[in-house]
């Protein structure tokens, strides 16, 4: 009886496993999976956690043991896309940012992207000139603190949070000025809306920075956005290719190649080197979702993608999800009362779990919020692990589409105020 009971418990060690989700506000979601689930059951339910409906932008990311950053599938099994052993951690993200996210239509998903477009900033990915940076901080302010109470906030008391990778006391005291006179009175929600407005005109935007080099050796970021394909170098925006101009993206070994239709039939191919193999395909497929996402009309439309690549077997790809269209067609048939919002306070943003360098907040005490624990042990769940990897080491201040030349010497200056750009965070 003993020994059955025994070899009883090895098979359930055998089929079950623990991961960790650690979610944008740096709450942990903790839960016992099953060794054959899949993803879209372990995102299912922590959207359901969250109150969730326009779930779409969302992904999880997990980091393997070669620092390699994946977007988990939701139609594979976990454990089969995992190369190293339970327990798993992961980490929510926003993956398809929306192209005007102020108009998302529920409350709790504004506020969520909130959060990761503010931890864009933290991180030095979401570039802007100071007067900017000192309005979009000055609404995080707002949105998470209150208004301005001389008790409760001392003078210099906008220097105990950081918004930023580096800032100055000039800007932080113009953070305070623009918190005490000009958004009195404004609730969390309009905060969060006008500093979602803010941010998604900055050039930067969406931008998830792939760090890679040209033909010729020079370092670049190559990064997928809501209005198309871009390429960064130096302090300025070297090519940007809009998703309807877009034919076919490649990648062979380390090479990946873009190539685009543009004005008067002119066909353009675009080369580029990443670090390893594995990085490159990551690039492939983020690039292969991000087209389908943001171009097409339906996921009908969607269709199973191979590259002529050499290297790797299974080379196939095919986007699962909705695309922009339709998420934005089912958001506007939302129809319930708005879902209580839980607000974390200014906390530090701590990136994936293998990011062990970077600035952190050292003005305000790190704390570690209680995890929330969930056995599951009918259905098909899955977990993923959110990280970035491979961050070139240097700062790449950026010029993006649509702004005037006169931005990059704005944007070096701002470079200089803020810090190097982490490229994943």
């Amino acid at each position: 009886m003993l020994s059955r009971f025994m070899s009883g418990s090895i098979r359930n060690l055998e089929r079950e496993y623990n991961c960790t989700v650690r979610l944008l506000d740096d709450t942990e979601y903790t839960c016992t999976i099953q060794r054959d689930a899949k993803g879209q059951y372990l995102f299912d339910l922590i959207c359901h956690n969250l109150n969730l409906l326009e779930k779409d932008y969302f992904g999880i990311r997990y980091v393997d043991p070669d620092k390699q950053r994946h977007w988990l599938e939701f139609t594979k099994s976990i454990a089969k896309q995992m190369k190293s052993q339970p327990p798993f951690t992961m980490c929510l993200r926003v993956k398809f940012y929306p192209p005007d996210p102020a108009a998302l239509k529920e409350e709790i998903t504004r506020y969520l992207v909130f959060l990761q477009i503010k931890r864009d900033l933290y991180h030095g990915r979401l570039l802007c000139k100071t007067s900017d940076a000192a309005m979009l901080a000055a609404y995080i302010l707002q949105a998470e603190i209150g208004d301005y109470d001389p008790g409760k906030h001392p003078e210099g008391y906008s220097s105990k949070f950081q918004f930023f990778p580096k800032q100055s006391e000039k800007l932080e005291r113009r953070i305070a000025d623009i918190h005490k006179t000009e958004l009195i009175g404004q609730t969390p929600e309009t905060s969060e809306r006008n500093f979602l407005q803010k941010a998604q005109m900055l050039e930067t935007y969406g931008v998830d920075p792939h760090p890679c080099k040209d033909v010729s050796g020079n370092p670049a970021f190559l990064a997928f956005t809501p209005f198309g394909f871009v390429v960064l170098q130096g302090n300025k925006r070297v090519h940007f290719l809009k998703w309807n101009e877009v034919t076919k993206l490649k990648f062979e070994g380390k090479t990946f190649h873009i190539y685009a239709n543009q004005k008067e039939d002119k066909k353009i191919i675009l080369t580029y080197f990443a670090p390893t193999p594995e990085a490159c395909k990551h690039l492939w497929k983020c690039g292969v979702e991000n087209q389908a996402f943001y171009k097409l009309e339906k996921s009908s439309q969607v269709r199973t993608v191979s590259s002529s690549n050499l290297f790797f077997k299974g080379s196939r790809f095919r986007y699962s999800g909705r695309v922009a269209k339709e998420v934005m067609e089912r958001s506007a048939k939302i129809k319930r009362e708005p879902p209580e919002i839980h607000r974390a306070g200014l906390v530090p943003s701590r990136s994936c779990p293998s990011i062990t360098h970077g600035p952190r907040l050292s003005s305000v005490p790190r704390t570690r919020r209680r995890a929330v624990h969930i056995s599951i042990m009918e259905v098909q769940p899955q977990s993923f692990f959110v990280l970035l990897s491979l961050c070139l080491h240097s700062v790449w201040p950026v010029y993006s589409p649509s702004h005037p030349q006169s931005y990059i010497s704005g944007a070096t200056k701002m470079m200089s105020t803020f810090g190097a750009i982490q490229p994943y965070s």
